[in-house]
């Protein structure tokens, strides 16, 4: 069975399974993030839907980052800055920070699955896909982040947010542990959070719940937290 994470929660990844007795099938873990919106109150009934005064939750935008960190404990390598359409700048481009504009990693060993923009349909919403046992030595550390785009402008948070998780899955689509956040009165007001992380140790892998709430909309400002 899977482990449902408290925040803090340490958890090998390669304990043994009770509904099996193996192991997890490591060569390929996706961390996968879901979440819903709550529904917006008030202009309800008949009366209020056939005057118009019903309201619509605006959709929200929560994407999902990786950073890959060195022994030190920092993101090694920044990427590049390259020209897009209109002449605007795009940075972090081969960087190791997997997010939006830097889909896959370098290594071709970590990548996100796509970006979606409104917590819509079932399962998880965006997955980071991980293949552990392949990854470069030199990094010895993933944080796995989310931020909800413009949230501050929209005045949009986590207090907002309903059944938000993080989860990890083996190779096999076993799922190894959850970490559910939802109904957690530290998320109010803040647009940002480090999720989990999963961490070399002993030459095991271990994934730990963080739930570690931020102000910020954007992982610009964390990220300086992770830079040299």
């Amino acid at each position: 069975m899977a482990i449902n994470l408290q925040k803090g929660q340490t958890i090998d990844l390669r304990k043994k399974d009770d509904g099996t007795g193996g192991e997890y099938d490591l060569s390929q873990v996706t961390i996968g993030l879901g979440w819903d919106i709550r529904k917006a109150s008030g202009g309800g009934g008949f009366l209020g839907k056939l005057l118009g005064g019903g309201k619509k939750e605006e959709d929200y935008d929560l994407d999902a980052i990786a950073f890959l960190l060195d022994a030190n404990g920092k993101v090694a390598n920044l990427g590049r800055t390259v020209s897009v359409q209109g002449g605007q700048q795009m940075g972090l481009v081969d960087s190791d920070i997997v997010f939006f504009n830097n889909k896959k990693h370098p290594s071709g060993q970590v990548w996100s699955t796509g970006d979606n923009r409104t917590g819509a349909g079932d399962g998880d919403d965006e997955q980071i896909v991980v293949r552990l046992n392949t990854l470069p030595a030199q990094y010895d550390k993933i944080i796995f982040l989310v931020t909800i785009y413009q949230g501050q402008q929209k005045k949009q948070h986590f207090g907002m947010v309903q059944n938000a998780y993080i989860r990890a899955v083996d190779a096999k689509g076993k799922e190894i542990a959850r970490y559910n956040m939802s109904g957690d009165a530290t998320y109010e007001n803040m647009c940002g959070l480090i999720f989990a992380e999963v961490y070399r140790r002993n030459g095991e892998w271990k994934f730990r719940a963080l739930g570690e709430p931020k102000m910020e909309d954007s992982f610009v400002p964390i990220l300086k937290q992770y830079t040299i």
